[in-house]
């Protein structure tokens, strides 16, 4: 890898701080934008950390020139469903009209390079529960629709400029950094395997349950678990795949099926050694009744995406899914 800088917003939080540690670890030169508004300053352990917002344009400009950046790993974003729902406008802002700002400064300064966090929210409620790349994008909430609005502006910009792209769209994270070092810290956290876990050790004095009547074998919603580091070596992969000269991609980022909310909570009780107190609660606004990867189609047929993916998401399928199993992991 070369030696040129990288600029990951949003790296204080969850998914953004287990990909710099993956690229440290590599040598990479690595700086950070972050607003600390949900990540944390201690997640980024001594990388440069700049705190501040990516629609902050004098900010973004000032920092990508003088940390030499060519290559950007965007995070930066709001992720909450149902609140996007209730609460457009914060979702069109922050993660749309932010994004474009960061394009428009990346395109400035001659930034190469630029994976892009996305969400399999794009595809809102697929025909056969499963998303392919080639499936339809039809969000049903404003947090998957601002996402998309954010892979057109990079298709326009990669087909006006030298900027090439990755845009993964990946489904459920759960996990932490293997050696303890970092993890998902928020106080509110609404992971579900996060809360399940912090149920179970007594953080929280119960899970709720989002909806019990879905079309499902249990009528709780379906997800397509992935591990953060897995989907953190997603990213690094991406990154790989356009310093070799490929072309702009959008591919998914799963391990290619679902397990149910009643699946997920019997793990966890499973593994604790002791029962749950559960809530039944009503449907949220925006959530899916099943949504998962249909088996990374476009990474295993697809040549023209060679290494992105094809070695991580196979590996997701199994060899990265048994390492996990190995460990006695939740996923």
């Amino acid at each position: 890898m070369s030696r040129s800088s990288i600029l990951v917003t949003g790296g204080a939080g969850y998914i953004g701080s287990h990909v710099v540690l993956q690229l440290r670890a590599r040598g990479e030169q690595v700086v950070v934008l972050d607003d600390l508004s949900t990540g944390f300053r201690q997640a980024v352990l001594d990388t440069p950390l700049v705190v501040g917002k990516v629609g902050d344009r004098d900010l973004v400009m000032e920092t990508l020139r003088s940390h030499g950046v060519d290559t950007v790993m965007h995070f930066a974003a709001h992720t909450i469903v149902p609140e996007s729902v209730s609460n457009p406008l914060k979702y069109y802002g922050n993660n749309t009209c932010s994004t474009r700002n960061l394009l428009e400064c990346c395109v400035e300064t001659g930034v190469r390079h630029f994976v892009f966090s996305s969400t399999a929210a794009v595809y809102g409620i697929p025909a056969d529960s499963e998303a392919a790349e080639t499936s339809p994008t039809a969000p049903i909430n404003a947090y998957g629709t601002s996402k998309l609005m954010s892979e057109w502006m990079l298709r326009d910009v990669a087909a006006s400029s030298p900027l090439r792209y990755v845009a993964l769209r990946y489904f459920n994270v759960a996990g932490s950094d293997s050696g303890g070092r970092i993890g998902q810290a928020t106080a509110k956290a609404t992971l579900l395997i996060k809360v399940a876990c912090e149920a179970a050790v007594g953080k929280r004095p119960h899970v709720s349950v989002y909806g019990t009547d879905y079309p499902t074998p249990d009528g709780t919603g379906v997800r397509d678990y992935i591990h953060v580091e897995d989907l953190a070596t997603a990213h690094l992969d991406a990154l790989s795949y356009l310093r070799k000269g490929g072309k702009p991609q959008v591919l998914n980022v799963g391990y290619g099926h679902g397990y149910s909310v009643r699946e997920v909570l019997k793990s966890v009780e499973r593994v604790a050694g002791h029962s749950l107190t559960i809530r039944e609660e009503p449907r949220r606004a925006g959530d899916p009744p099943v949504l998962h990867d249909a088996s990374t189609y476009r990474a295993r047929g697809d040549r023209d995406v060679a290494d992105v993916p094809a070695r991580h998401q196979q590996g997701c399928g199994g060899r990265l899914r048994s390492r996990r199993a190995s460990r006695g992991e939740v996923s």
